[in-house]
C-alpha cells in the first residue's frame, strides 16, 4: 500500500521537481504502477517499484444500478476497513472515507458502532482510499475524477484529528488531490474540542454535525458518548466555530420510526437550531441488524415540513447502496 511520508522521504535526495512529479502523476494521473510515470528516469522508476508498490488490496462490490460501489481495503497489518463511492453524475463523485477501524463512539443504529475499535487510520491509508477509487473511475472513464469526500465512513474523525487534517491538507494541495477544500466535509457524532479545533484552522471544509435527536433523554439512548458530551455542550461548540469561521454548519438528523420521527420533536429540533447559521440533513434510517425501523414516507415529508415551516433549511438525503450494505450505518467487517 502506497506509504505517502516514505516516498517523499526517498525522494529528498532528488531534485524538488521530482517530489512534484509523483504527485500529479499519483494524485491526479492515479496511476496504478511507477512504469506509467514516464517524467521519471527508468532507474529511479525501477528503484521506487522495488522500495515502494503502488497496490492496494481492495475487493469492490457494485451496487445493481453501478451509482454506487464499496470497497473492502486490506491494510498491511491485515485490518479492514470499508469506503465507499457515490457517483451522483459523471463530473461529481462522492467518496466516503474511513477514518478508524471500527469505531469507539457505539451509536446504537450503526453498524460500525457495533464493531470493536482497533485504532486510528494513518494518513497514507485515509489517502488509499481516494486512489482506490480515483484509479476506479479512470478505469471505466479517463475524464470522471473524484470530486467530493465526506468523512462519513467507518469511525469518528475528530478521535484522529490530527491525521484527518494533515490528510485534508493534502488532499487540498493544488499539486496533490486538487480537491476543493468547500467540497470535503468532516462528520463528527459532537466532540467539542474537535469542532473548536477545526474552527481554528485555515481551511474551509463543511463540518456536519451529527445530532440525532433534540434532547438529550433520547439521544443517549442512541449515542452513549451524549452522556459526556451532552447536547449543550455541543451546541456551545458550534456557536464557537460559527462565530469563528462564519460558515454555515451541516446537521445529520437520522430517523427512526417511533423513536426520533414525530412532529413534536420536529418542533423542538427547530427551537433548538433557531436563529442559528445552519441546515439539516435529514437522514432516512438504513436497515441494519439493529432494532430500529424506517419512518414512512409521509412521516418524512411532515418532519421535514415542520423544520420548514419554523425557518429551518432542510435537505432530504438521498440513500445510496443499500443493497451492497454501503449506506450511512451500514459500513462494517469482521474484526
Amino acid at each position: 500500500m502506497f506509504d505517502y511520508f516514505a516516498v517523499k522521504e526517498f525522494l529528498k535526495s532528488e531534485p524538488d521537481y521530482r517530489w512534484e512529479q509523483v504527485k500529479k502523476a499519483l494524485f491526479q494521473n492515479y496511476v496504478s504502477g511507477w512504469d506509467e510515470v514516464t517524467t521519471l528516469p527508468q532507474e529511479l522508476r525501477t528503484e521506487l517499484r522495488r522500495k515502494f508498490p503502488l497496490g492496494i488490496k481492495a475487493d469492490i462490490l457494485e451496487s445493481k444500478d453501478k451509482r454506487t460501489a464499496k470497497g473492502l481495503l486490506t491494510l498491511d497489518d491485515r485490518e479492514k476497513i470499508e469506503t465507499v463511492l457515490m457517483q451522483h453524475a459523471p463530473t461529481r463523485n462522492t467518496v466516503c472515507v474511513s477514518a478508524q477501524i471500527g469505531c469507539p463512539i457505539g451509536c446504537t443504529f450503526c453498524q460500525t458502532g457495533q464493531m470493536e475499535f482497533v485504532r486510528n487510520l494513518t494518513i497514507s491509508e485515509i489517502l488509499n482510499q481516494v486512489l482506490l477509487w480515483g484509479r476506479y473511475l479512470k478505469q471505466r472513464d479517463s475524464k470522471s475524477l473524484v470530486t467530493n469526500l465526506v468523512f462519513m465512513g467507518m469511525g469518528e474523525p475528530f478521535l484522529n484529528f490530527d491525521n484527518v487534517i494533515r490528510a485534508v491538507l493534502i488532499f487540498n494541495d493544488r499539486e496533490g488531490f486538487n480537491i476543493g477544500a468547500r467540497k470535503i466535509s468532516i462528520s463528527t457524532i459532537g466532540i467539542p474540542e474537535g469542532i473548536r479545533s477545526l474552527a481554528k484552522e485555515p481551511l474551509q471544509v463543511n463540518l456536519a454535525v451529527s445530532l440525532h435527536a433534540p434532547t438529550n433523554k433520547i439521544r443517549s439512548r442512541l449515542v452513549s458518548a451524549n452522556k459526556k458530551y451532552p447536547i449543550q455542550v455541543i451546541m456551545n461548540a458550534v456557536d464557537y466555530y460559527i462565530e469563528k469561521t462564519n460558515r454555515k454548519v451541516m446537521f445529520e438528523y437520522l430517523l427512526l420510526a417511533g423513536i426520533n420521527d414525530s412532529e413534536e420533536q420536529a418542533e423542538k429540533l427547530s427551537q433548538l437550531l433557531s436563529r442559528r447559521l445552519c441546515m439539516v440533513n435529514l437522514i432516512a434510517y438504513n436497515p441494519t441488524s439493529n432494532n430500529f425501523s424506517v419512518p414512512s414516507a409521509r412521516q418524512i415529508e411532515t418532519f421535514k415540513q415542520v423544520l420548514e415551516k419554523n425557518g429551518i433549511t432542510v435537505a432530504l438525503r438521498k440513500s445510496y447502496g443499500q443493497d451492497i450494505q454501503a449506506a450511512c450505518g451500514q459500513l462494517a467487517v469482521s474484526s
